[in-house]
């Protein structure tokens, strides 16, 4: 009996971090941060690949972290994709213990919700329109819809409905779980986008907004960056937009049902965050009783 464990448990002690790493990446294939998994796995594995997976400890994990992550959010995200790696391994019986799950976990401060205001929104987009006027419906669309950048670029004119006022998008499959389609409301702004990147011999299966060149990802940074930096905007990314959107319907009065119903979030924990922007949170509380008549 002792005997027949003995080359199972060689196979253990030899199996390395780094093959672990592999079975992670491919269970992340179709993940849409890929890039940023890869990205992970080739720092983890330059320093920690040759290790013997089974001999890794808490201990070096933390230590590992505490050298080479310089904010408690970036730790926060290589335990967390090491953790990943040491699951696969569970799953597929590579490895009996995960020692990443037991290293401790950084209190990030709380984030920023950063949002463009009206005149940060007009300056961007006429630097847009001066510098890349072909990128100016796809901003429009993004700041006037809430979508997902993975949303937004992966949309052909089969989902488009401006009869409708609607986007309605497909049944997608990330990190091996199947996300519902959902129904993205146009305002007249996204709409007169829309229209202005229709053209004769589009196709229903064609995207809405094509990748540049033989670009295999979507890639905005390139001409979206250089405009933030010309309008003088700092501290804000595209996924910004989102938050924007989010931040301009909860200044016109939205409630945070409606948020979340607008946006897709899966809970209304997430919309909650863009509450304190009410006309009504603006309001003193106490000031809401005001003059009530008692018997």
């Amino acid at each position: 009996m002792a005997g027949r464990k003995l080359p199972e448990l060689r196979n253990k002690k030899a199996l390395t971090l780094s093959d672990l790493i592999n079975d992670a990446l491919e269970f992340v294939a179709d993940h849409k941060d890929k890039r940023n998994y890869i990205s992970k796995a080739a720092i983890v594995r330059k320093d920690l690949g040759a290790l013997p997976a089974a001999d890794i400890t808490p201990q070096q994990i933390d230590r590992w972290l505490s050298s080479h992550c310089t904010t408690p959010a970036t730790t926060n995200r290589y335990k967390a994709f090491l953790s990943l790696c040491y699951r696969e391994g569970m799953r597929n019986g590579k490895v009996n213990v995960n020692p990443a799950r037991l290293v401790r976990h950084r209190r990030e401060p709380a984030g920023r919700l950063r949002f463009l205001s009206r005149d940060e929104y007009n300056k961007l987009h006429e630097v847009i329109a001066l510098r890349f006027p072909e990128h100016v419906a796809e901003f429009v669309v993004s700041v006037h819809t809430g979508m997902r950048l993975s949303e937004q670029y992966s949309c052909t004119w089969s989902m488009i409905h401006l009869d409708r006022r609607l986007i309605r998008t497909n049944k997608a499959k990330s990190n091996r779980k199947v996300i519902l389609g959902r129904t993205i409301h146009l305002n007249n702004d996204a709409i007169a986008a829309i229209e202005s990147l229709k053209h004769p011999g589009q196709k229903p299966g064609d995207p809405v907004f094509p990748r540049e060149g033989e670009k295999e990802r979507f890639d905005n940074r390139s001409w979206f960056l250089p405009c933030l930096q010309e309008a003088g905007i700092e501290e804000y990314v595209w996924h910004g937009n989102r938050h924007t959107f989010c931040s301009w319907l909860a200044m016109a009065g939205a409630s945070i049902k409606e948020i979340q119903e607008a946006t897709g979030h899966k809970t209304i924990t997430m919309a909650a965050r863009y509450s304190h922007l009410s006309p009504e949170h603006r309001q003193s509380v106490v000031e809401r009783i005001a003059g009530a008549v008692t018997a």
